[in-house]
């Protein structure tokens, strides 16, 4: 396996520039997850490190070779696509096979490596069958062991889930991080669910509009996202936004937002009249005797969580509860945060305030 480095990296289709200087560095064995919404670069990033799209300028190495002007033949890569990218034609044991016979390797070799691939993924009893008699996580599998025969230097998935139903997702984010463990694979995986990411990821990028906003740990950005697109992006249901301006009560400082206002935390970085915006996240902002008074317009239930959506303060607000309550559409309710669960972002900026 290898490292792989970004440098400086743009790409433009004509006029227009779609990739903007991105540095990206991912160590030899880690599982980096590229996140955005559609449209970010996420794919291009992807695809200009597999060789599938061009560079306009910067470099991309894997393993300490650039690998700029190289086909992805030659790249040691292997790449697993969404739609699975099987021959209909072929057996799962020939569609595995493929490459390895493209590269003249002895029937032997091939045979021992698409049979321990077969193991590993559950495939056995499948190698004899055709792509149209599998289901759409065993085509999934399949396409995974055909990367996995060629042992490569770095394993690319391009949004692999993204045509399964959610409880077959589920499973598969499972099985993927599990063979990345027991493989110890250098892997860069494209996803637009922030889920997704944040349940696979060693290392986390995420992207908007052709920039990179924050790199980290999962819980390092759920914990302190680095702007306002991070806060609202990562996070399920997204982080509750308020803003207004800062202002002293004697004994500390507290938010103005209009009709209420909130404690803040003790911050160096606030000051008297500084227009700011608190992110809250929907498990923080919970039901309480005074705060944000909000009428709940919607309550979901997901058995080991209740979600409320209400309208307080002239806009949406989402509060997350563990316990169950009893509440009912059209009541009104008070909001309150511990202040220190407050993330705090300057207004214009939209940067986080440490």
């Amino acid at each position: 396996m290898a490292e792989v480095k970004v440098r400086d990296l743009f790409k433009s289709y004509g006029s227009t520039e779609v990739i903007h200087g991105l540095e990206v560095d991912i160590e030899d064995g880690e599982f980096v997850v590229l996140v955005g919404p559609s449209g970010c670069g996420k794919s291009t990033l992807l695809r200009m490190i597999a060789g599938l799209e061009g560079i306009t300028a910067g470099e991309i190495s894997i393993g300490g070779r650039v690998v700029n002007n190289l086909p992805p033949a030659e790249r040691d890569i292997a790449m697993v696509f969404q739609n699975y990218a099987l021959y209909p034609h072929k057996t799962v044991g020939a569609n595995m096979a493929f490459s390895l016979r493209m590269k003249g390797m002895p029937k032997s070799e091939i045979a021992t490596r698409v049979n321990r691939a077969a193991e590993v993924l559950g495939l056995v009893p499948y190698l004899d069958r055709y792509p149209r008699a599998l289901s759409g996580g065993q085509r999934q599998r399949v396409a995974m062991g055909r990367a996995i025969v060629r042992d490569p230097q770095v394993f690319l998935f391009d949004e692999p889930l993204s045509n399964l139903d959610a409880k077959l997702r589920v499973q598969m984010r499972a099985e993927i991080r599990e063979l990345h463990q027991r493989l110890n694979s250098t892997t860069v995986y494209v996803t637009h669910d922030q889920i997704e990411a944040m349940t696979m990821a060693d290392k986390i990028v995420v992207m908007q509009n052709g920039y990179i906003e924050q790199v980290g740990s999962p819980l390092d950005v759920y914990d302190s996202p680095a702007n306002t697109f991070v806060a609202g992006f990562i996070g399920s249901p997204a982080m509750n936004m308020l803003e207004g301006e800062v202002r002293s009560t004697g004994t500390g400082l507290e938010l103005d937002i209009g009709q209420t206002s909130l404690a803040l935390p003790a911050m160096s970085a606030l000051k008297e009249g500084q227009k700011i915006i608190a992110g809250i996240r929907p498990e923080d902002l919970t039901p309480s005797e005074t705060g944000i008074l909000a009428k709940i317009a919607v309550i979901e239930p997901t058995g080991s969580e209740t979600h409320l959506l209400l309208r307080g303060n002239d806009q949406d607000l989402t509060s997350v509860l563990r316990e169950r309550r009893n509440y009912s559409p059209g009541q009104d309710i008070y909001l309150s945060a511990d202040p220190d669960t407050l993330h705090i972002f300057d207004s214009q900026s939209k940067q986080r305030l440490h």
